[in-house]
């Protein structure tokens, strides 16, 4: 990066049109562009290194709070778990799958679910896809009961909304937690600066989804991670299809850890198109009623990577990928159509409230992205920054940031572990999170004082939330 910040300004303005004498083929349009790119977004907390480390924190995270809690077992899904989000960047989103509670899909042979488990049969004939009714089957989850509902034929099923209300008074376990109002099936709220998504989920077996979706042709992921995903089976989340009469009893399927498996197998070009496509969705599309979300980015990017052979994806073509990805992304908004990756039948367009006059000025907005080439950096600030500022400063502070995220994420985790169950303290190491502690409040300390902001303690800290935003 020290030696490429000015040049991939000055090539980007010298491009023109964006064509390269070097062939004509598309595919080696913008190579110098795209390699200097790749390592704007290393050093801007994007590389892989650090995108590993934050996928392994925020799992021993979820871990930890699966030991504390004995009614559930929770998940870090979405962009903390693929890490490509750094600490205050986006929500945290958990996942929290109730115990002793299973739904299977009609045919599916209940005696192959212990005994002491409670059963939901899914019904997915009535629904949209990718929504199914959850009709009880075996035994009666007592803690559920005020959800119970009669479906008009004799049959109780299991509203996703009254699901909902059983958690949204639950006991706050951390004594600054505040609670927040239902945003779809997520119960939201925030532990002082940090954001968190927290959805209550049961686990379902849908093999013959699962088994439609191992059978497509492709060019990944390879077999064994197919297979793997497959394993990892599927959860019914309490949202209903947005337009549906029926959408206070529907769930939606989903696949949280299978699809953060398949995050994780993708590449590094891969995994930067992602990035700068959610950077896109945020900066430059802003929608206003989630009419396209960086959800909507992953499941173009899994499906790019699906049919096309990874040998394509490299580090020299990452500007033709992201060209590829916007014209699926104009595709989708022009015919309101988007696939959802692990269910092709159900549209993640299908109920979005996208206008005629947004449609119009998306369209357009896209369109010209797509023949600005290189140019299409500028509109992003978080890259447009990296862009035209001098190479030095920018790298000196990158790397304090890379570090203290680091030392952030290993102090995080090592305080969460060092209690036990009764909240005591049982550190075998204090001296090592004295260090951690020292070394975060001296990286703090340069950056406060290279950037001439007055020392005290309000700017340190609003200082260091920026800098993990």
């Amino acid at each position: 990066m020290a030696e490429g910040g000015g040049e991939v300004q000055h090539a980007m303005f010298k491009l023109g049109d964006g064509r390269t004498s070097r062939s004509s083929c598309p595919m080696f349009e913008h190579e110098d562009i795209s390699v200097e790119t790749s390592i704007i977004l290393n050093k801007l907390g994007y590389g892989q290194e650090l995108i590993q480390k934050r996928r392994d924190s925020y799992r021993k995270n979820a871990e930890f709070f699966t030991e504390r809690f004995s009614d559930c077992t929770i998940f870090a899904v979405g962009s903390k778990a693929d890490g490509i989000s750094r600490c205050y960047e986006s929500d945290t989103d958990l996942l929290y799958v109730r115990s002793q509670v299973e739904c299977v899909e009609l045919g599916y042979d209940i005696n192959t679910i212990p005994e002491d488990s409670f059963v939901f049969r899914m019904n997915t004939r009535v629904c949209h896809p990718g929504h199914c009714l959850l009709l009880l089957e075996r035994g009666i989850p007592w803690m559920f009961f005020p959800a119970f509902c009669d479906d008009g034929h004799g049959h109780i099923i299991l509203s996703s909304t009254l699901f909902l209300d059983i958690f949204k008074n639950t006991s706050n376990w951390f004594p600054w937690k505040v609670n927040h109002a239902r945003a779809g099936p997520s119960l939201p709220f925030t532990l002082g600066p940090a954001k968190v998504d927290a959805v209550n989920a049961l686990r379902c077996h849908c093999p013959s989804i699962l088994h439609r979706w191992a059978a497509r042709s492709r060019h990944w992921p390879s077999p064994d991670i197919v297979q793997k995903v497959v394993s990892m089976g599927a959860f019914v989340s309490p949202v209903g299809f947005k337009a549906s009469e029926n959408k206070d009893f529907e769930w939606r399927i989903c696949f949280n850890t299978g699809e953060t498996e398949l995050v994780t197998n993708l590449n590094n070009t891969q995994i930067k198109i992602y990035v700068i496509l959610k950077m896109i969705a945020k900066d430059v599309l802003q929608p206003r009623n989630k009419e396209i979300t960086s959800y909507s980015m992953k499941n173009i990017v899994l499906w790019l990577a699906e049919n096309n052979p990874q040998k394509l994806f490299h580090q020299r073509s990452l500007f033709y990928w992201l060209r590829e990805s916007l014209s699926k992304i104009r595709a989708a908004i022009s015919t309101r159509q988007l696939p959802y990756y692990m269910i092709p039948e159900r549209n993640l367009m299908k109920a979005s409230e996208l206008t005629d006059d947004q449609q119009k000025i998306w369209l357009a907005s896209i369109s010209e992205m797509i023949h600005e080439g290189p140019r299409i950096l500028l509109r992003l600030p978080t890259i447009r920054m990296a862009i035209i500022a001098y190479p030095m400063p920018l790298l000196w502070y990158n790397e304090r940031r890379t570090e203290l995220e680091i030392v952030m994420l290993e102090e995080t985790s090592r305080h969460l572990w060092c209690k036990d169950q009764n909240g005591v303290d049982i550190r075998v190491n204090k001296t090592l999170q004295y260090a951690l502690r020292m070394r975060r409040t001296w990286l703090l300390l340069e950056i406060v004082l290279m950037s001439g902001v007055p020392l005290n303690i309000s700017d340190l800290i609003s200082t260091l939330y920026r800098i993990y935003m």
